[in-house]
């Protein structure tokens, strides 16, 4: 870690030249149309709206909580609707299974001075996404409510479960736990982060054969109901924006949140000021007694559509990477909103989660070209667990099952 940020250090010093270099004349002009599906975190908000600087022909953005629902049929057809998905290590998979986005050797090649070779995906010798910021979940918390409460800071779950107990009974938070745990997408997500805080392995050794049926998984889901007991009833409705929205109403004083977030937890107006001023940020919990945190850590990046022209591919690739160039850094606001993997960014405080999950060695999550398929059926079947009305046992049998007939249709299993 000293050497990475050594290395952030030595970026920042380098940056000035870019910095000179691109602010001497350097515009962005396209000439064929450029649109963009993604997230609607702060920071791919800035690249949406850095994409659409560009003059000489219209930059559409779609940025929306549902992207992963929408982005492979939107870049399907042909022409593709959509010219780049803003993607992750986790949803770019989908799109590689589907051959949907292009290798992008020959525009870096033509455009791609001032991109880092750490941005470059490369995926079976290709470049296939270039990356722009690093994301990892921690724990963000309330820290005048821990210390009214006479509490340490949490650094496992099961201190997190402890704190809880204590916070409601001293009537300092009726659901002092946030989660996103929103059924679906953000239920499964949170199934990973726990599954591998506890040793887990979705997948048998060398095969897309499943393995979320196991101790591993029974424990995880066991301590995501837990938890549940002091979250919201409404728990399975929360997503990373409504989970927010309860933090900056100060009715939650613990949770495991997205370091794209934390930089933003109580910037909105209205946020309480006993809210602003004990806001904390702190790394990633462990659980179990294990060492590897309960997390996984992601990269943010954008990728290039197939199924459109050669020049709305250039321009795509031109407006995407002036949406990341080293200026919007000068942006107090902007350098905060991530952990940027662009010249000149110094880490900030709200960085100190992911920067925390990076240290301590925290499991990339998996680009597996099946791990959307498990994902998808961990989504879809877990509920029936965290609302009461199935075991665990049954409710992972259920996932197998589903996960398993999904890969024989797309013949990762016989």
């Amino acid at each position: 870690m000293k050497m990475f940020m050594k290395k952030v250090a030595l970026a920042a010093i380098l940056a000035t030249t870019s910095t000179m270099a691109y602010a001497d004349g350097h515009g962005c002009s396209i000439n064929a149309r450029v649109s963009i599906v993604g997230n609607e975190f702060p920071a791919i908000q800035t690249v949406g709206a850095g994409a659409q600087e560009c003059s000489g022909a219209e930059v559409t953005t779609n940025l929306t909580a549902d992207h992963q629902k929408i982005n492979v049929a939107g870049m399907s057809g042909n022409p593709a609707e959509y010219t780049s998905a803003i993607i992750a290590n986790s949803s770019i998979v989908a799109l590689m299974n589907e051959d949907v986005i292009r290798p992008l050797d020959d525009l870096v090649a033509k455009h791609g001075d001032g991109i880092k070779p750490n941005q470059l995906i490369t995926i079976n010798g290709k470049v296939m996404a270039v990356a722009f910021m690093a994301n990892a979940q921690h724990l963000v918390y309330r820290a005048d409510l821990l210390e009214k409460a006479g509490l340490e800071v949490p650094t496992t779950y099961e201190d997190m479960l402890a704190a809880a107990k204590v916070l409601r009974d001293q009537g300092l938070a009726e659901n002092p736990v946030g989660g996103a745990y929103k059924a679906g997408w953000n239920l499964a997500q949170e199934f990973n982060n726990m599954f591998l805080g506890y040793g887990g392995s979705h997948f048998k050794d060398g095969s897309a054969e499943p393995n979320v049926n196991s101790e591993a998984g029974i424990k995880a889901l066991e301590m995501m109901k837990a938890l549940s007991e002091y979250m919201n009833p409404d728990f399975l409705t929360h997503d990373s924006n409504a989970t927010n929205a309860e933090f900056r109403a100060g009715n939650v004083a613990v949770m495991n949140m997205w370091g794209s977030r934390a930089a933003t937890m109580t910037d909105a107006e209205g946020v309480p000021q006993e809210v602003v001023d004990g806001f904390a940020i702190a790394g990633p919990m462990t659980v179990g007694g294990g060492s590897i945190p309960a997390s996984t850590l992601w990269w943010d990046g954008w990728t290039v559509a197939k199924n459109i022209s050669d020049e709305e591919a250039e321009a795509t690739f031109i407006a995407m990477k002036h949406a990341i160039r080293p200026e919007i850094l000068e942006d107090e606001e902007v350098a905060k909103q991530a952990v940027w993997l662009i010249d000149g960014y110094e880490p900030t405080e709200a960085a100190v989660g992911v920067f925390a999950a990076a240290q301590a060695n925290t499991i990339p999550y998996p680009m597996l070209p099946y791990m959307g398929l498990m994902h998808t059926a961990l989504g879809a079947e877990l509920t029936d667990f965290m609302n009461g009305s199935e075991s665990a046992e049954q409710a992972l049998a259920d996932v197998e099952a589903a996960y398993t007939a999904a890969a024989k249709e797309k013949g990762f299993l016989q």
